[in-house]
């Protein structure tokens, strides 16, 4: 297995997740300054910046939903999805702990950023939602970044922006995390797993529907 594509699947998750749910913790510093729109881009722009720099090393995943939804599309070995999963968890972790030693001030109750339930949404309503968001996500990629008929050199742009409008819709719902990893960091640093499952169970059937929608029914019909 490719070790620089390993290193590069886990720096990228872990700019996503230190800056992803940084950008959560420093809202409360500018006393909500940023907003739901900051928030947003910080995410959006983080991604759009590590998939070109990592692309062109391993794929640019930086998602297990990603990964799981490519390997489900036969795009990838299953021995390199376990090491990519793997690598994007453990620079996941490394982020929320280092959120951890940096942001010793902010309120407790944002528990590092990790992604969570709004007031009156359900864990079902909330994998639904998760699902949705995910979707969009992996169905993008594979337009993009899988689809050899696609326009050369935007895939990161396209990557990142519907990472954005993902959370400025869903961000107030279930904090939009798309990503597993994105979850798992700051849960594991500060210890708060209340609505872990919301965010493996819905990604994971988001990317798998999308591998199914597009890989097997755009890229199919275009072979006839």
């Amino acid at each position: 297995m490719n070790g620089r594509a390993l290193l590069a699947e886990a720096v990228g998750t872990f700019a996503l997740v230190f800056i992803g749910a940084g950008s959560v913790l420093a809202n409360s510093f500018t006393g909500g300054g940023l907003g739901l729109i900051g928030i947003a881009f910080a995410h959006g722009l983080v991604l759009m910046c590590m998939v070109y720099a990592t692309g062109h090393i391993s794929g640019g995943h930086i998602n297990p939903a990603v990964t799981i939804g490519l390997w489900f599309g036969r795009k990838i070995s299953s021995k390199k999805a376990i090491g990519y999963i793997i690598s994007q968890l453990i620079g996941a972790s490394i982020a929320g702990y280092l959120l951890a030693a940096v942001f010793t001030t902010v309120p407790a109750g944002l528990h590092l950023g990790v992604t969570d339930l709004a007031s009156g949404i359900s864990q079902e309503q909330g994998i639904i939602i998760e699902t949705i968001l995910t979707f969009f996500l992996v169905f993008t990629v594979f337009g993009v970044a899988v689809d050899k008929r696609a326009p050369q050199g935007i895939y990161g742009l396209a990557i990142g922006l519907v990472l954005t409008f993902d959370i400025l819709v869903g961000g107030a719902l279930t904090g939009a995390a798309m990503n597993p990893a994105r979850a798992f960091g700051p849960a594991l640093a500060s210890g708060y797993w209340a609505t872990q499952i919301v965010y493996w169970i819905g990604p994971i059937i988001g990317a798998l529907l999308a591998a199914i929608v597009y890989n097997y029914g755009l890229l199919k019909e275009e072979k006839k």
